[in-house]
């Protein structure tokens, strides 16, 4: 369990790093205006670009990047632009759980699957691209009728924000363009994401010292995460499996998915995902629609996910409110949707 969950944790730590640093240098900033400027003054084309660069992020560099790295620029950009955040801010959160079904990078429950799907002799890509194509277009149409009086909003393209530190401001936004090819590169991504942190650390140090404190680290986090998988572990060891296959079945793919989001609402998806490997370790489809069910169902609670808890953390610095119960309305309208058209693509 402990070399499985070490390199998840470090991951955590250091894109979270990385994202701090790099709001520190304005790249989030910078690259809200720039969005801005694209859009040309329409909340809608914003809108959309924001949907592509979340996919996009999510798919090439894993749902916990999208959260840490996107999150901040939607916000600035609604902040600069007088709009309002949450419907920016609750599509990089659900887009960094549906569009993560793609590749293995794309989700840390992804990573820990790859080695079944070896086993089984199958190609990742060759059983998820449909229900990710399905996860995604979903997601789309549920957020533009949740938001669709916001979408028709107009805004005033605001100036470019001043970079205070040019090197500073280069260096991040490099680290963070570099981190897409590392992350596909087949590395271990703990590996990359910590070159990436040491990199901005010794920069700053140099740079700007006083932005260097221990608050960077997301202690509060990896405590959270360590005591989900030991809970989970505990648990593990007196007959959880047994009762999860169960209570998941043997032949239903949209029972396992559902069995699977109650877990991730409930204990986190990281360890929902290992408790229910078992359960569905003997066949390809078992192994997507369980990865279903932990990623795109696992949108009900703020600690559905790491990914949640990143975004909500990025959203509390921003000071925008999520509460729990705004969270679990609107991911009561989405899940049920999300999760059962995933599955039906996968079957079809």
């Amino acid at each position: 369990m402990v070399e499985r969950i070490a390199p998840v944790l470090v991951f955590l730590i250091a894109v979270t790093v990385i994202a701090e640093l790099a709001d520190q240098a304005k790249v989030f900033d910078v690259a809200a205006r720039e969005a801005a400027h694209l859009a040309r003054g329409r909340v809608w084309r914003l809108w959309l670009l924001v949907v592509a660069l979340a996919t996009g992020l999510t798919i090439v560099l894993s749902l916990d990047t999208c959260a840490v790295l996107l999150t901040p620029v939607v916000l600035s950009m609604a902040r600069q632009l007088q709009i309002p955040p949450k419907l920016f801010a609750f599509t990089t959160v659900w887009l960094a759980g549906t569009a993560s079904l793609l590749l293995p990078v794309s989700n840390l429950t992804n990573l820990l699957a790859l080695h079944q799907f070896r086993q089984l002799d199958t190609s990742f890509i060759s059983v998820s691209w449909r229900p990710a194509i399905a996860s995604i277009l979903i997601t789309v149409v549920v957020l533009a009728a949740l938001f669709h009086r916001d979408l028709r909003r107009t805004y005033a393209v605001p100036a470019t924000p001043p970079v205070e530190d040019k090197v500073l401001f280069w260096g991040s936004a490099g680290v963070c363009v570099l981190m897409g090819p590392a992350f596909v590169s087949g590395v271990e991504v703990a590996y990359p994401a910590t070159a990436g942190a040491l990199i901005l650390v010794v920069l700053f140090a140099i740079r700007r010292r006083s932005v260097l404190r221990w608050s960077l680290l997301p202690y509060k986090l990896v405590i959270t995460v360590i005591v989900l998988f030991t809970v989970v572990g505990f648990l593990s060891d007196h007959g959880l499996e047994n009762l999860l296959r169960h209570i998941a079945g043997t032949t239903s793919n949209l029972r396992l998915s559902a069995t699977a989001a109650v877990g991730a609402n409930l204990f986190d998806n990281l360890p929902a995902y290992l408790a229910m490997e078992p359960v569905a370790s003997n066949s390809p489809h078992r192994m997507m629609a369980l990865l279903i069910g932990v990623n795109c169902g696992c949108l009900l609670t703020l600690w559905g996910s790491l990914a949640t808890l990143l975004w909500r953390a990025r959203c509390d610095a921003a000071r925008v409110d999520i509460s729990w119960w705004s969270f679990l309305w609107r991911g009561l309208i989405l899940t049920p949707l999300v999760v059962t058209g995933a599955v039906l693509a996968l079957n079809g």
